[in-house]
Order: structure tokens, then sequence, then C-alpha cells
């Protein structure tokens, strides 16, 4: 992928997961941290951050449960090792470390 494409891609998922995070209600707070980070605080004091990596151009997930990293591939961003899709696992995720559903889809 050009190098131009894989930063409006990355912009673009990592806008969408700060609206969806927005709209959610869930007891977090999230931030940007400079163009490439959002970083996601919860209340038991534990974080999600979640990166884009340009050199390999992946969105990288750090969670309590681990480090996942997603390429784009076709349609969607899927996961290196398993193949599956960044927005329902950062579901996931997020609503294992909020205590309560929540959609980012």
């Amino acid at each position: 992928m050009e190098e131009p494409d894989f930063n409006a891609r990355a912009e673009d998922i990592l806008s969408r997961i700060e609206a969806a995070l927005e709209r959610s209600g869930a007891d977090l707070d999230f931030e940007r941290v400079g163009d490439q980070v959002l970083q996601i605080d919860f209340a038991d004091g534990s974080r999600i951050i979640i990166n884009r990596h340009d050199a390999a151009q992946e969105i990288w997930v750090a969670a309590r449960s681990g480090g996942f990293h997603y390429r784009w591939q076709g349609s969607c961003w899927r996961d290196t090792r398993n193949a599956s899709e960044l927005l329902p696992t950062l579901s996931e995720l997020v609503s294992t470390q909020a205590g309560e559903p929540v959609s980012l889809l």
C-alpha cells in the first residue's frame, strides 16, 4: 500500500474509534497523544493503547490481555496472527476492561 493510502486509512480508523468511544457513554477516558496514538484509560487504572506503526503499515493495540497487530487487507484491518477484524476485537477488549458492553462498530 502506498504511504498516502496507509495514512488516510490509519487516520480514518483512529477517528472512527474516537467517535465510537464518545458515543458509548462508557466509564472511560480517552485522548489522542500526537497523531499516532490513541490512549484509553479505564476506571480500574488499566489502559489500552492504539497506535499506528508507519514502518510496518499496521495498527498496533496493547491491552491488558496482550498485544495485537492489524494490517489493512482489502476492506478492513485484520490481525496478522488470526485474521480477526480490528473493531469487533477492540470492542471486546474495551468491554472487558470497562466492565460494561462497549460497541465500536
